[in-house]
């Protein structure tokens, strides 16, 4: 039997309702779209899986999404008007059922974001329960990020080094790390990874990634 931890497994975050896993854990895979963008969105693309695709009108998953987008928290009563509070900002956004296969969470939602320039990114996240959520992939690359942590993304040429030079940059800061996930979609191209860490990550940590040879996009992201 699993010993729980803490009492927020039981009842879940501080939250606007009616469900922790249909509208917190929405509503926090939507700010991370948002802060993986890095820019205000103009256009998104929600398709919703599993039991969300059937449920997210009744369990408010749509609002609740659309308002992570829009930089809300969970328990932010902004989200009950969070589609109007879309419309007036000039935040275009579609809704689609989709069905992406028995290997993922029956409580997933893909997420495509663009901003006016034409930017876009998109991510996979599921709501594991209670409030809790996990990022399984950020434009086609594999990812685990949790949003309990601060964490570093990059996306870079895939060669040797471009890690090490990344966490050595950390380590000069004296930020120490919980965890990482590097992947790839092809040797020798893009790579990917996310580093969560203990401490809120500084700009100045993004800046100096960012002038690495051969990193293309660098995200410092808040806990949610």
């Amino acid at each position: 039997m699993k010993r729980v931890e803490s009492i927020f497994e039981i009842i879940g975050p501080i939250m606007v309702g009616p469900s922790s896993s249909h509208t917190a854990g929405a509503v926090r895979i939507g700010r991370i779209a948002r802060e993986i963008l890095g820019r205000k969105p103009v256009k998104a693309t929600i398709l919703f899986h599993g039991s969300f695709a059937e449920t997210y009108r009744g369990h408010g998953s749509d609002k609740a999404v659309v308002g992570g987008i829009l930089g809300f928290s969970t328990d932010d009563l902004r989200i009950r008007d969070a589609l109007e509070i879309a419309e007036k900002e000039g935040l275009k956004v579609e809704f689609i059922t989709v069905d992406l296969g028995e290997e993922y969470h029956p409580n997933t939602i893909k997420i495509i974001l663009e901003d006016s320039s034409g930017l876009n990114v998109w991510i996979v996240g599921s709501s594991i329960g209670g409030g809790n959520i996990i990022v399984t992939e950020v434009n086609g690359f594999e990812a685990d990020i949790s949003g309990d942590y601060h964490a570093l993304i990059t996306i870079h040429e895939d060669k040797p080094g471009m890690v090490a030079k990344t966490t050595t940059i950390l380590a000069k800061y004296g930020i120490n790390i919980a965890r990482m996930k590097v992947s790839r979609v092809k040797r020798g191209a893009l790579a990917f990874s996310s580093i969560e860490v203990d401490q809120e990550i500084p700009m100045e940590v993004v800046h100096e990634v960012e002038k690495v040879e051969g990193v293309k996009l660098v995200r410092a992201l808040k806990p949610i």
